[in-house]
């Protein structure tokens, strides 16, 4: 399926891959490689990068384990540019990294960027001003955590040491003086 990709002079089209549609195969823009463009097929479980450099062609092959992550990055404006945000497929080369989404109005960049980190199976990563990378929000393994809410407990010092049931519950007594049987005879039931 090709779609997306690089929109030619003058269009105020914007590069977006749906997540729910790969496979995909879309150009993009690569500065070292001839005419400025690499074929991305991009599917599940691995990307492979089509490009040619001076008359030679290659491929690369990359799983999808292989990256970082999906990283959230602010563009600044450049001469006519105006400031853009895009979504990419982070690799630590970065001539590897996949362009999956580059909008001027992010609005609801937010949606798409937890849909691609959710298909891939990859952390959401937030870039920094100075390039780095850093996860947004906290990670057990594959899991998100965050701060537990309060326990609601009211009143007490003591609510706050011991659970609750046991501040319903009395404490049992025993008798003063145990019952003790001597001397009877022990009846036991048997089938």
């Amino acid at each position: 399926m090709e779609t997306g990709g690089t929109a030619p002079a003058g269009s105020g089209r914007s590069l977006r891959l749906d997540p729910f549609g790969l496979p995909v195969r879309f150009p993009a823009s690569d500065a070292g490689a001839d005419g400025q463009i690499r074929q991305i097929e991009l599917d599940h479980d691995r990307v492979v990068l089509r490009r040619q450099v001076r008359g030679m062609r290659m491929a690369v092959g990359i799983p999808v384990s292989a990256f970082c992550g999906v990283a959230l990055r602010l563009v600044p404006p450049q001469g006519e540019c105006p400031a853009a945000v895009t979504v990419t497929l982070d690799h630590p080369d970065r001539a590897l990294s996949v362009p999956l989404f580059a909008d001027c109005a992010g609005d609801d960049i937010g949606a798409i960027w937890k849909a691609w980190g959710r298909v891939l199976g990859l952390p959401l990563l937030v870039a920094d001003r100075d390039g780095s990378l850093r996860e947004p929000f906290g990670r057990v393994g594959g899991i998100a955590t965050a701060k537990p809410p309060p326990r609601r407990r009211r009143r007490t010092v003591l609510k706050r040491r011991r659970p609750s049931i046991l501040l319903r519950r009395k404490p049992g007594r025993r008798p003063a003086i145990a019952t003790v049987h001597r001397g009877e005879r022990e009846i036991i039931a048997r089938n």
